[in-house]
């Protein structure tokens, strides 16, 4: 069973060559990489040249590429799954990474489960140098918990494409949560399935979307809240938990401006979110923590624990 990975890229000539790496160094034996270039001026290309299939070279190589301007990560992996061969595909940032053997675990899935659309396992986050801070394991995760934002690790993602044709291409208007609305169109198509192993690793850095433009993540979810209400199934599912729905919506928001240092923004969307459904925010205790510890000055107490954190996910992965 041949698998797509498309890479789409754009100025991460810093990262990407571990990325194709990660990619090619594989032991499944059936893969068609599509590197998506949106036009790069840091090298990135002559990265992508080194990688490239040429004649009387055997694989693994770069299958297909292109370097030319688009609109942004939506359009370039749509362009990648339009020239997709694959029956099962998957599309890997050029700062992410697979870890060994998590192409090969991933298919052999879909071997034994025929009625699964959408598989996805754990995944570390790693920083710019790569060291793991953090070990992100998911669970076994419904539509309706989809609709309240329980968010997958997207490097760790992997789906066939006869439910990508269902669902259609991914929504180029969006630009931040782009997969997690793709996720949700799968899922009222096919059976998505948790895997509990670690497949890859999302790497944080200054330039990363989550902290360059981390309003943008909130203003996401409400818009995917509102076109789910619209539609005559996904409204019919978004119902009974309405009240979660909107509250996670706030608690995402919270996240990621948390993450780009906006605590005072963070504190208030958490706050919002417990006034509309104190358990989803208390779920996430730890968003008013952090944000408290920060605007109190006290921010040494959380980099002390997420410290302590580093070395325990550290000892984990010797």
């Amino acid at each position: 069973m041949l698998i797509s990975i498309i890479t789409p890229s754009f100025n991460q000539a810093r990262y990407l060559e571990q990325t194709i790496q990660s990619v090619l160094e594989q032991d499944y034996p059936s893969i068609e990489y599509i590197v998506v270039d949106g036009a790069s001026t840091d090298g990135s290309v002559e990265i992508i040249k080194k990688y490239e299939r040429r004649g009387g070279v055997p694989p693994p190589n770069i299958t297909w590429w292109l370097s030319e301007k688009d609109s942004g990560q939506a359009e370039a992996i749509n362009k990648g799954l339009a020239r997709a061969k694959g029956e099962i595909v998957a599309w890997l940032n050029s700062d992410d990474y697979y870890l060994p053997s998590a192409v090969s675990s991933a298919m052999k899935v879909f071997e034994e489960n025929s009625d699964v659309a959408l598989v996805y396992g754990n995944m570390l986050a790693v920083d710019e140098r790569g060291n793991a801070f953090n070990s992100l394991t998911y669970k076994q995760l419904s539509l309706q918990d989809l609709l309240c934002f329980q968010i997958i690790g997207q490097p760790a993602v992997f789906f066939r494409r006869e439910a990508l044709e269902k669902a259609g291409m991914l929504d180029p208007t969006f630009h931040f949560l782009l997969d997690h609305q793709l996720w949700i169109r799968i899922a009222q198509h096919g059976k998505i399935l948790h895997v509990n192993q670690t497949w890859a690793a999302a790497r944080y850095h200054a330039e990363a979307k989550n902290r360059a433009k981390a309003a943008e993540f909130g203003r996401e979810a409400f818009r995917i809240l509102a076109w789910a209400e619209s539609q005559p199934k996904l409204g019919e599912a978004i119902r009974p938990v309405e009240r979660r729905a909107r509250a996670s919506a706030y608690r995402v928001d919270a996240r990621y401006r948390l993450d780009a240092g906006e605590s005072a923004s963070a504190l208030k969307s958490w706050m919002r979110a417990f006034f509309i459904h104190p358990p989803t925010a208390l779920r996430r205790l730890n968003i008013l923590a952090s944000a408290l510890l920060n605007l109190t000055g006290l921010s040494f107490i959380r980099s002390l624990f997420l410290s302590r954190r580093l070395g325990r996910v550290k000892d984990t992965n010797l």
